[in-house]
């Protein structure tokens, strides 16, 4: 009897994990579809540059201010943990040049992608999903407008563009703010400090960050854009489409950024 009875619980758990096998590729290639056709539209005219530059301005210029205040106290924090840990061993002196390497390689990339994530990713998933609720994107394929081309390219090519500015402005204050802690309250060489820089940060470390931030931005407007634009069921399912959207885009950020890592290292970046 009770290996009868475990027979339904394994049925109903092994009907729920394909379920939501199922689900996550379905949701997978929507991404992958919706993506390939915004990809499509962006090099189809008509260009569409007012909607481009007001996308850039949403994601880019008004996420300044939250990705540099984040960036200076990442930078302040990890100068603060390496001075007191390599203290011990009397090797404060490479402050700079650990927290210049870790800031372009990784911290930069990853966490300006999350708050252009938290920021204008769940707008774009918000204010998409609105207009799919509201009916405002069939009006807009009534007027003969691919609502793709029209809403969809210029937050994918914004994102894309504006993600690695906004990563090299994270590293520069995250930089000054490692300054600012290192030399300025715990006392080590400023000489030593730029020195350490010098030696241990190389271009490669940039573009690391660059090329990394690149794809995060395209990730960030891929699955913003695919969760808003299939929205469905009034404002709850806005709500449940905005969430998913960011929950979505930092679990791929993340790994996406293994993969980017190892195949960098790999190829000996």
């Amino acid at each position: 009897m009770p290996q009868r009875a475990a027979f339904p619980l394994l049925r109903a758990a092994a009907a729920a994990a394909l379920g939501a096998a199922f689900s996550a590729l379905d949701n997978l290639g929507r991404i992958v579809g919706l993506t390939g056709r915004t990809l499509l539209w962006l090099f189809r005219p008509p260009l569409r540059l007012s909607q481009l530059l007001g996308a850039m301005d949403f994601i880019g210029v008004q996420s300044v201010f939250i990705v540099g205040l984040t960036g200076t106290f990442s930078g302040m924090v990890l100068a603060l943990q390496m001075t007191h840990a390599l203290r011990t061993f009397s090797a404060e002196g490479r402050v700079g040049g650990i927290v210049a390497v870790s800031l372009s390689r990784e911290v930069a990339p990853v966490f300006t992608a999350i708050m252009v994530t938290a920021r204008a990713g769940s707008a774009m998933a918000a204010e998409l999903g609105n207009m799919r609720v509201t009916e405002q994107i069939d009006a807009i394929t009534t007027m003969g407008v691919s609502p793709i081309q029209y809403l969809l390219s210029p937050r994918l090519a914004a994102s894309v563009l504006m993600v690695p500015l906004l990563c090299v402005l994270y590293m520069a204050v995250g930089l000054a703010g490692s300054y600012l802690v290192a030399v300025g309250w715990l006392g080590v060489d400023p000489g030593v400090f730029l020195q350490s820089i010098r030696d241990m940060a190389e271009p490669e470390d940039l573009r690391m960050g660059v090329i990394k931030a690149a794809v995060f931005g395209f990730i960030v407007a891929a699955v913003s854009c695919r969760y808003g634009f299939y929205a469905h069921g009034g404002a709850k399912g806005v709500g449940r489409a905005t969430t998913q959207a960011v929950v979505g885009a930092c679990v791929t950020i993340l790994v996406a950024n293994y993969l980017l890592t190892q195949f960098m290292l790999d190829a000996g970046w």
